[in-house]
């Protein structure tokens, strides 16, 4: 992790304007992609990934908006992954995501088109801001969605579910980490599902909103192939394990692991913002 950190200045001079792959650290890219594999496990599990992947793309040295894009290249790989896994397993509730779908696409797509047009130096105060807001907002929910309480569809929650499909995508879009947790929230509060099924409806509407933003994210230049590749194979890897953990032994088991990892992510965040 010290050289890791070492290297974090001098990256960010050279590296990341026109890379070739001779130029990639190997400790560095080793690194990312053991985060990758953790970060794609963890969200595939109960959301959050992006608290451990997008600092470490940060603290490999690329820009702001560079280290969204590439992460959310990377991030889509693992969460089309575990959409896979989730509606093998009869978790997607297709009658409901396709009310949602839309409205989550053009959040994500109204997202990037935010940040891609603000300040960078207010970019990463933002998503160290976010980071330690995700966390803490984990700790008091981790209760909730432990019992399977769908009564089925109805006006009122279909409503309030588009409204989240919206926000929750202009999110992702505009910084990304802990949407999953946000959604999976949102669906146990608004639906009464319980952790498994928030998450794999979740998962699907991540997937879209992922692939919303990696497109705008993508034609404006902001996505670093040459370390997002070998990352975003190494988080496919990570997300088939972490749902099938998730349909095995349940997110409650794994709740407090990503508790500890998200406050010890913004702590990080934080020490490498004043450095």
């Amino acid at each position: 992790m010290t050289q890791f950190l070492q290297i974090h200045n001098n990256l960010a001079a050279n590296l990341f304007q026109n890379p070739t792959f001779h130029q990639i650290n190997p400790s560095v890219l080793i690194l990312l992609c053991v985060f990758g594999f953790i970060a794609a496990a963890v969200d595939s599990i109960a959301g959050g990934g992006g608290l451990i992947s997008l600092p470490a793309f940060l603290l490999a040295g690329l820009p702001a908006r560079l280290a969204l894009g590439t992460n959310k290249f990377c991030s889509t790989s693992g969460t089309l992954m575990s959409s896979f896994q989730y509606n093998k397993n009869s978790k997607i509730n297709f009658q409901l995501v396709k009310y949602l779908a839309p409205f989550t696409l053009v959040g994500a797509a109204l997202g990037v088109l935010t940040v891609l047009n603000i300040n960078e130096t207010f970019m990463h105060t933002i998503v160290l801001i976010a980071i330690l807001l995700v966390g803490i907002f984990s700790l008091l929910s981790k209760s909730r969605g432990l019992s399977n309480n769908f009564k089925g569809l109805t006006g009122k929650n279909i409503t309030l579910g588009i409204l989240l499909a919206f926000s929750i995508g202009f999110y992702d879009g505009f910084l990304g980490p802990g949407t999953g947790s946000f959604l999976i929230f949102g669906f146990i509060s608004i639906f009464g599902f319980d952790y498994i099924n928030a998450g794999g409806n979740a998962k699907f509407l991540n997937l879209v909103s992922n692939l919303a933003s990696l497109i705008l994210f993508a034609l404006n230049g902001q996505v670093n192939y040459i370390l997002g590749i070998p990352v975003a194979i190494c988080m496919i890897f990570g997300a088939r394990l972490g749902t099938k953990l998730a349909l095995l032994k349940g997110s409650k088991i794994i709740k407090p692991i990503f508790i500890t990892m998200s406050f010890a992510v913004a702590v990080k965040m934080l020490v490498s913002l004043f450095n």
